[in-house]
C-alpha cells in the first residue's frame, strides 16, 4: 500500500484531523513558508500527535547543527531536505532517516535522482506547497534503488493517476488538502482513501 504524508501542519485542528484519519507521516515545515512553525509550536503539536504517525521535519538549506538540534529536541523520525544540500551535508545526518527533495522540471532533472545518498528521494516541481505538479510521464518507468516520494500538485482528483503512473513508495500533499489556506478534514479523508485504494 502506498504511504501518505500530510505536510504543513500548523494548527491544533490539523493534529486532530490526522489523528483521526491516520496518514503514515505528518510534516512540519521549519523553512520560510506560510506553513512555517517554530520549534516551540511544533513541540506543542507533536505532543498531541498520534504516536503511530511518523514525524517529518522539513528544512531548506538550514545550518546543519540547527537541524540536528531540532530533530533531537522534537524526536523527529525523518529529516526532509528541500534545498541545495549536497551529499556531504546528508552524510553528517548519520543516524537519521533523510529524504532529499529533487525538482523535476524536465528530463534533465532525472539525472539528479541517483546522485544523492538519501534514504528516499522526494520528487516535486520545485517550490514546495505551490499546488503545481510536474509532468509525471517524465519519470514513468524510471528505475532507481531509492524509494520515491511523489509530491507537487497532488489532490484527491489526481492522486490515483499519479500513483498509477509513477508507482511511488509514498505520496506527499499539502495545499491539495486545504481550503482557503487551511487544512480541510474532508479533503484529507478523500486523499487518503483514494491513495490507499489502489494496492
Amino acid at each position: 500500500m502506498v504511504k501518505v504524508k500530510i505536510c504543513g501542519l500548523k494548527r491544533s485542528e490539523d493534529i486532530k484531523y490526522v489523528n483521526a484519519l491516520k496518514p503514515d507521516y505528518a510534516g512540519f515545515v521549519f523553512a520560510k513558508s506560510k506553513r512555517q512553525v517554530t520549534l516551540s509550536e511544533a513541540g506543542e503539536l507533536i505532543a498531541n500527535l498520534n504516536k503511530g504517525i511518523k514525524k517529518v521535519g522539513v528544512f531548506v538549506d538550514e545550518d546543519i547543527e540547527k537541524v540536528k538540534d531540532a530533530s533531537f529536541a522534537l524526536k523527529l523520525d525523518i529529516i526532509q531536505l528541500h534545498g541545495n544540500e549536497p551529499n556531504e551535508y546528508i552524510k553528517k545526518l548519520n543516524g537519521y532517516e533523510v529524504w532529499k527533495a529533487v525538482s523535476i522540471k524536465s528530463h534533465e532533472g532525472i539525472k539528479r535522482l541517483k546522485q544523492y545518498n538519501a534514504d528516499a528521494i522526494l520528487l516535486d516541481q520545485g517550490g514546495g506547497g505551490t499546488g503545481i505538479s510536474f509532468d509525471w510521464d517524465i519519470i514513468k518507468g524510471i528505475s532507481v534503488n531509492t524509494p520515491i516520494i511523489l509530491a507537487g500538485g497532488l489532490n484527491s482528483q489526481n492522486v490515483e493517476d499519479a500513483i498509477k503512473t509513477v508507482k511511488p513508495y509514498a505520496v506527499d500533499v499539502s495545499s491539495g488538502v486545504e481550503t482557503d489556506g487551511f487544512k480541510d478534514c474532508s479533503k484529507i479523508y478523500d486523499f487518503i482513501k483514494k491513495a490507499r485504494s489502489l494496492y
